[in-house]
């Protein structure tokens, strides 16, 4: 097996350092705002809204509400306003903002490594069902998202969720985002390091802190001592990977500067090792150069790994070490192969101390209020207080005795969770899509689920790890570009001429063992419509025609256009 490219070739070209002048870097000088997102930024830090959705917009109504609070600053509260409900895709990108939103908003709930206790999880269940409509989604980044939230609910939701621990803080905005981590950290018996003192530190210093609340755009972090490696760390902005030091013992390689969207780039090693108690330290480093060298001219180019394309990984450190440390980091080394083709730790699992904890699978992520509650009261008569979100959309209960883990199944399966999941149920995921989402131009989550119900009764002996991702437009929040299989949403012609929902189809996409984006065969979309046919279809052909042990992406990459279509 391939080792993990350090510098895959599918990364975008870097640029030579100094061609793009004028970027709005701050590091340069260039303190005046380039564009609305900058001013707005300028004019007022954004964690400052939540006294006016407190005092003002909360008693007056969502006709009060500032339209750059509205649209801009309410995001770093975990507030979005939702699409406007029968708007169809074909009108997403010509309608102005004030068109498409509707007076109802989507409100993330902030869940850093995915850990939740029992109370907390019911809780927001209680939320969902009382302002959401019983609405509540589990994100690919651990959160949880509840939609058709009043804006006039916002306080009583804030101060429910506070109350047991949990909060919607820079759940959104520019502004360092959930902090995701191995939801197995210091339980799982296989774990090089537990890198949840590391979360909680970071989280403790400085979310919700004004020093780091005002970004270029958004900033990702990941931070996982598993040998699983399950945390999608190719793809975030910053991520520490857990390693086994020869000299110093088990800490992080450091990695900065992937992501996704339509212009997609792998994050780069720095060859640095970086020890348990100093991650907090070196994430403030980078993102202090996010925050003063990130160019905010453009939005387009904004994120972080534009930066790192133009600078590379050797001047990075040096800036990291030589402005923002004050000191060398050690050098250190790559991370080992992942232990699994399955990152997502479904079924059921040893633990250090001899219990167990149990992966189970809802269908893309998609449950309700009502059952999240069921699952906190399912725990809870099992004897365990503690579950976890995971980046794949699925979740775990924790602490299991061995006796109990037949009836948790049982329980578990009867609410339509899987603990021996199907390859479909497990590997596939759905973004929100048009349902709510002012970007989306097709439906995600629906077709998500109908499409695993249809693969599983076409297709029962497939059994071969497979990931299929779902998005509802080109930013790529579902990761279509690293999935076996990567259906991008939009509108096109069937058959018969007619205008309809479809996917533009990457194939071959991969994270893990050997990392590199989806190919796009010229020409080769499909209908919402076809959908079901086209996945059979593929993956007989990939059965058919598969090498001893070949994984889905060594195929495609390799197989004539014919097959693929």
């Amino acid at each position: 097996m391939a080792a993990i490219p350090e510098k895959p070739a599918t990364a975008t070209p870097r640029r030579k350092a100094g061609r793009h002048r004028g970027e709005g870097q701050w590091a340069m000088g260039h303190f005046t705002p380039l564009n609305g997102n900058e001013q707005f930024k300028k004019d007022d830090d954004s964690l400052n809204v939540r006294t006016r959705i407190e005092t003002i917009y909360s008693k007056r109504g969502f006709d009060s509400i500032d339209p750059n609070d509205l649209r801009g600053r309410m995001r770093w509260w975990g507030l979005y306003t939702q699409r406007r409900p029968g708007i169809d895709g074909g009108k997403t990108a010509v309608l102005e903002p004030e068109e498409l939103d509707d007076r109802y908003f989507m409100l993330r709930v902030r869940i850093d490594g995915g850990r939740l206790t029992t109370a907390q999880l019911r809780v927001i269940g209680e939320i969902s069902q009382e302002y959401a409509r019983g609405t509540a989604d589990v994100t690919d980044r651990q959160n949880v998202q509840l939609h058709w939230i009043r804006i006039e609910d916002v306080p009583a939701i804030w101060a429910k969720l506070e109350e047991v621990g949990l909060s919607t803080t820079e759940a959104c905005g520019d502004c360092p985002r959930v902090i995701i981590g191995s939801p197995v950290a210091g339980i799982a018996a296989d774990e090089i390091i537990d890198g949840t003192p590391a979360v909680d530190e970071i989280h403790e210093r400085y979310i919700g802190s004004k020093e780091f609340s005002n970004l270029p755009r958004k900033f990702k972090t990941a931070i996982s001592g598993s040998p699983v490696q399950d945390v999608v760390h190719e793809i975030n902005d910053i991520a520490f990977v857990g390693v086994d030091h020869p000299e110093h013992g088990p800490g992080f390689d450091l990695w900065v500067g992937g992501g996704l969207s339509t212009n997609p780039r792998f994050a780069e090693r720095l060859g640095a090792w970086v020890p348990l108690d100093e991650v907090a330290d070196v994430w403030a480093g980078v993102v202090g150069i996010f925050r003063d060298y990130g160019y905010r001219r453009l939005r387009t180019r904004a994120r972080l790994k534009f930066l790192m394309a133009d600078w590379g990984p050797e001047k990075f450190r040096q800036i990291l070490e030589d402005e923002y440390l004050k000191r060398p980091m050690l050098d250190g080394p790559p991370p080992a192969q992942p232990s699994s083709r399955w990152r997502d730790h479904i079924g059921v699992h040893a633990q250090q101390d001899g219990r167990f904890y149990v992966g189970f699978a809802p269908r893309v992520g998609r449950v309700d209020g009502s059952t999240l509650s069921k699952i906190a009261d399912l725990a809870e008569a099992h004897g365990s207080g503690r579950v976890r979100t995971t980046v794949e959309q699925k979740m775990l209960i924790l602490d299991v005795e061995q006796d109990r883990i037949e009836s948790l199944t049982a329980g578990l399966e009867a609410l339509d969770f899987q603990v021996n999941a199907s390859p479909f149920r497990r590997g596939t995921m759905a973004c929100t899509g048009i349902e709510f989402c002012k970007l989306a131009i097709v439906e995600t989550k629906a077709r998500g689920a109908a499409l695993i119900d249809e693969l599983e009764r076409r297709m029962p002996d497939f059994d071969e790890p497979l990931s299929i991702n779902i998005n509802g437009c080109p930013n790529a929040c579902a990761r279509i570009q690293t999935a076996d299989i990567g259906l991008k949403g939009q509108l096109m012609l069937d058959d018969d001429g007619n205008q309809v929902e479809g996917y533009q189809v990457h194939l071959g996409g991969a994270l893990g063992l050997e990392a590199g984006f989806g190919r796009k065969v010229r020409g080769l979309k499909v209908t919402s419509a076809e959908l079901p046919d086209y996945v059979e279809r593929v993956l007989g052909r990939f059965q058919e025609e598969r090498e001893d042990g070949e994984r889905f992406a060594t195929w495609a990459a390799r197989a004539d256009a014919e097959s693929l279509t």
